[in-house]
């Protein structure tokens, strides 16, 4: 799919039947709504034991997903308001809002991010949350740039020049790092480390 103007691409990513891509502050994102998760892993042949990762645009968008008691909601919030927006992931239980598409294989958690990205947090404030993985063929290196995307998953709607301008995004908010965010679970009494990222979280593990 060629970019396209920012009102086509939000109007393909609210309908819920279509793939898009755009920028984040560590590799772009594979992104459809959370409904539309069989899309994302039929595009990535990748196996349903990997769960996807629901990425909004601010912390407030992501409580309706969670499911929790107030303590453990406050300790969320703390680790939140400490990293997000950044390369950190939570995976948290989830709430019946989340479709279990998202993580077939364990369908009551789900990981949750604020990427620290203008571009980014703009779509999804726009959008809503989106399950959202790497631009990739399952185990094959994430794809850092918009064009190279566009070559790989011609089915794929990516932002045109126009858009981003739209979206004031800078140099910055088109660099990826390439390095995956850090990924911690939390366990009902503290964090547990499953990947670490891009950034370092001082917790035990």
């Amino acid at each position: 799919m060629p970019s396209v103007a920012l009102s086509a691409f939000l109007e393909a990513a609210r309908s819920g039947q279509h793939l898009l891509s755009f920028p984040t502050d560590t590799v772009p994102a594979l992104a459809a709504k959370p409904e539309a998760a069989p899309l994302i892993y039929q595009a990535k042949e990748r196996s349903f034991d990997k769960p996807l990762i629901l990425m909004a645009g601010d912390m407030d968008d992501l409580w309706p997903y969670l499911l929790g008691s107030e303590t453990d909601r406050a300790t969320w919030q703390q680790t939140m308001e400490h990293y997000f927006p950044g390369a950190l992931t939570l995976v948290l239980p989830a709430s019946d809002r989340v479709p279990p598409q998202m993580n077939p294989r364990s369908p009551g958690t789900i990981g949750v991010r604020v990427p620290d990205n203008t571009v980014a947090r703009s779509i999804l404030r726009q959008t809503g949350p989106l399950a959202t993985t790497s631009v990739n063929k399952s185990g094959q290196p994430a794809l850092l740039d918009l064009t190279t995307i566009a070559q790989e998953f011609p089915e794929v709607f990516l932002p045109s020049p126009d858009a981003l301008a739209e979206l004031q995004a800078t140099p910055a908010d088109l660099t990826a790092s390439g390095i995956p965010s850090t990924v911690i679970r939390w366990t009902g009494t503290t964090w547990e480390v499953l990947r670490q990222g891009a950034i370092v979280v001082p917790i035990q593990s």
